[in-house]
């Protein structure tokens, strides 16, 4: 199955987040897309909501099916709680930590940052999303794309980064500093969910 290159708006409103992280898709129609849209009341079974937050976590950054249960099936080989080790690692990706450094305005844009050879982990250029970032590694954007008008209006715009990240305007450098607690992740994605589907 390919990545997903529709409307993300449309998904939004369809599971009533914001897949972007800019929370402009469901300022003006909150209520689900189609014809019956605001007054669709449907009740959902079990699996529906277990499939419904897979989807939403999967939508949310931009992973295809096969990507996405690979993942999981790596943060099941690690200590601790299997649903914080997978979004740990979905954290730890090189596209979804160029976002929170504010050189990309949606994950989206991070992805075609890293495609397109504009940032360095560690001082080398590293081309691939799915990259998993160790802590205390370093992320920059490379020498020849540091003028890019898009990078400079996005830091310029951005004004939070996570705690477990640092970042450097000038330099155009951030730091992994350490793995996100639970409390600093996706307050809106119930993981158990996620573990419940898989293990049916």
């Amino acid at each position: 199955m390919a990545r997903y290159r529709g409307p993300l708006w449309k998904k939004s409103r369809r599971y009533g987040i914001s897949l972007t992280g800019t929370g402009k898709e469901l300022s003006k129609r909150p209520y689900p897309p189609g014809q019956h849209g605001p007054s669709q009341r449907r009740k959902m079974s079990e699996y529906g909501l277990q499939l419904q937050e897979k989807q939403k976590l999967r939508f949310m950054y931009g992973l295809n099916e096969r990507q996405f249960r690979n993942l999981f099936d790596q943060a099941g080989k690690m200590r601790g709680v299997h649903g914080e080790n997978f979004l740990i690692l979905l954290e730890s990706r090189l596209d979804n930590l160029v976002y929170r450094l504010g050189l990309a305005r949606t994950r989206r844009q991070a992805r075609q940052l890293v495609n397109h050879g504009h940032i360095t982990v560690d001082g080398r250029r590293v081309d691939i999303p799915s990259y998993l970032v160790e802590p205390n590694q370093v992320i920059g954007v490379r020498e020849r794309s540091r003028n890019l008008d898009i990078i400079k209006e996005n830091v310029e715009q951005n004004n939070f980064v996570p705690e477990y990240l640092s970042f450097d305007k000038d330099k155009l450098e951030g730091v992994y500093l350490r793995y996100p607690e639970r409390s600093e992740l996706p307050a809106e994605i119930n993981e158990s969910l996620i573990v419940e589907f898989y293990s049916r």
